[in-house]
């Protein structure tokens, strides 16, 4: 089964119209071609700068020098007395008058043998409604793998026979996630990215990786609900953490290789005390399964008109399905769902569209939420078969405060062992790890001031001027770690 053989059937049947949506419009024209031959009927390709052309045999469109006009053109089209088939390139602009319309339609509903066959070709293509059920919809067929494999196999080829003097570096396991992370992508924008990548350093290394999956991001044109977060974080920099890194590391391989018959995991929920890390580890989620992290911005949803927020979600869901296999990042998500009347039910409308999706999706996105208070959160986001596991994050112990005071330090260009860390992570008792962050950056303003170097006294200051969440907020907080207790898992 191929493209050709596909349009073919939709021919078959005599539908009168057919849209063909896509940004390879040279491809189309290729596909059409082979089915006009295949047909033994003729092709005529029209645009509003070149008119009308004839691409092969048979009879040829007269009507002089303005068939750049689509009203000549569809007029000069209407007849034709023979089968065949007629290319609309870009068409899309003529759909709203009311003369184009009924031209279409005329042409559509001739009852004879030798109708000529229209195929609109364009980027982004509605039917108006007096057209909808005499036009068939048909979608170019995405590269697999073997032929994304081809086409880095066909670059390579071509840049080391431009007298680079070596081949194109790389490894298997590189190349068998580029091939993951560009599947979505057309056979044109595919070769694009490839090409871009070998041609930057004659190699294909996990440095590429970042910068395609950012450039496939720009090429769905996905601004503005979600967001591509390019800087995510490896595991070794995130303190504690073990029971939900050891759980990740676990289902690494089921997620990226598909899982037990299908049963890939699902996602996360990430409840905890603010500046605990949840948005780091989800960074981290992504970046040590080396996908692309999306993050939904539910705040961007919401629109006044009525419809618009849910439609909103449902088409930064798809999307992230096109960007799969990725991990969707869903930060604060009770503040997007929380339970209440105040907005003509838009929160309960948008629930409904997420929960369904959680359930009934089969692209490969692991998603991630993040919360600091779960009460407001409807019971059936957090049941299983929505979401894998809920995490709870807590204040760090102080083996771990010592891990994050070595990693903000060394991230610093400051030396872990030239500080009593300890002591550091004794005098830390309550702080989060956003907290502690703070303190070394606290601490470091004020060594620069007094032009001297960081210790471990001007530290000791910086934790003793600063008063944690643990304590200006303790009844909450203890609340949370209460309300966890016995319903989480320990992250």
């Amino acid at each position: 089964m191929n493209d050709a053989h596909d349009l073919n059937l939709i021919l078959e049947s005599r539908t009168p119209l057919v849209v063909l949506e896509t940004h390879e419009e040279n491809r189309a024209l290729q596909l059409l071609t082979r089915v006009a031959i295949k047909r033994s009927c003729a092709l005529h390709c029209w645009s509003a700068t070149e008119g009308i052309n004839h691409l092969s045999f048979g009879q040829k469109i007269e009507g002089g020098a303005d068939l750049d006009d689509p009203e000549q053109a569809l007029r000069a089209i209407k007849q034709l007395q023979q089968p065949a088939l007629v290319a609309l390139c870009d068409f899309h602009p003529y759909l709203t008058n009311p003369l184009i319309i009924r031209l279409l339609k005329d042409i559509a509903l001739r009852d004879d043998r030798n109708r000529p066959t229209l195929a609109l070709i364009s980027h982004n293509l509605k039917m108006p409604p007096e057209l909808s059920r005499l036009t068939a919809y048909f979608r170019l067929r995405l590269p697999t793998e073997a032929q994304l494999e081809a086409i880095i196999r066909e670059e390579a080829r071509l840049w080391a026979s431009e007298g680079k003097g070596h081949r194109v570096r790389t490894d298997q396991q590189t190349l068998a996630q580029l091939m993951t992370n560009l599947k979505g992508l057309s056979f044109d924008d595919s070769r694009r990215l490839i090409r871009s990548a070998i041609r930057d350093d004659g190699a294909i290394d996990e440095s590429d990786l970042p910068e395609i999956n950012r450039a496939k991001f720009q090429l769905m044109d996905m601004e503005g609900v979600l967001s591509f977060e390019y800087q995510t974080e490896k595991f070794s920099s995130v303190g504690g953490l073990k029971g939900l890194k050891h759980w990740l590391e676990q289902r690494k391989g089921a997620f990226l290789n598909g899982g037990l018959k299908g049963d890939t995991p699902k996602g996360v929920m990430l409840l905890g005390v603010q500046g605990g890390g949840k948005s780091l580890a989800a960074k981290a989620i992504a970046g040590v399964w080396g996908l692309p992290l999306l993050r939904l911005d539910f705040a961007a949803l919401y629109n006044k008109y009525i419809g618009e927020t849910e439609k909103n979600l449902r088409e930064a869901l798809q999307l992230a399905e096109l960007m799969s296999p990725c991990v969707l990042w869903i930060d604060e998500i009770e503040k997007g769902l929380a339970n209440g009347s105040s907005d003509d039910g838009t929160s309960r409308r948008i629930q409904g569209t997420l929960l369904t999706w959680l359930s009934e999706r089969s692209k490969p996105v692991f998603v991630c939420c993040t919360s600091n208070d779960i009460s407001g959160l409807p019971p059936e986001l957090v049941r299983k078969g929505r979401l894998d596991e809920i995490f709870f994050v807590d204040l760090p112990e102080e083996a771990v405060r010592q891990d994050i005071f070595a990693i903000h330090l060394q991230k610093r260009d400051q030396s872990p062992g030239l500080f009593d860390l300890p002591l550091l992570a004794q005098a830390s008792a309550g702080f989060s790890g956003a907290e502690i962050e703070q303190a070394v950056v606290s601490g470091l303003y004020t060594s620069l001031a007094q032009g001297g170097d960081l210790t471990t006294d001007t530290l000791l200051e910086a934790l003793a001027r600063t008063r944690p969440l643990s304590v200006v907020m303790s009844e909450k907080i203890q609340a949370l770690r209460d309300w966890a207790k016995g319903r989480t898992v320990s992250a």
